[in-house]
């Protein structure tokens, strides 16, 4: 993730902030709302590091077949990774 923590937690506290401020949102609970808006937020902000995760798990299972074939790492990579983003339809 390209965030820490902390910042995410300081973004969704803004989002909120600028969002019940305008009266686009009301909410009786703050913390809950807060809560759950950041793990969206985490959850988002993750999915590159996942599909990274998934890419290399994918290309160590077949790193004798890329060896067979001459492909480069770095190539593989891309080509799975960029793939995977198709299938899943992912926002990056």
């Amino acid at each position: 993730m390209q965030f820490q923590r902390e910042y995410v937690a300081y973004m969704t506290k803004q989002v909120l902030k600028r969002l019940a401020d305008d009266g686009l949102i009301t909410y009786e609970q703050p913390d809950y709302v807060t809560e759950v808006i950041n793990q969206v937020m985490l959850e988002e902000l993750s999915v590159e590091d996942r599909i990274n995760d998934e890419v290399r798990r994918i290309l160590e299972e077949h790193g004798n077949q890329m060896k067979e074939l001459g492909a480069s790492y770095e190539d593989a990579f891309k080509a799975i990774k960029k793939e995977l983003v198709r299938q899943r339809k992912a926002i990056l």
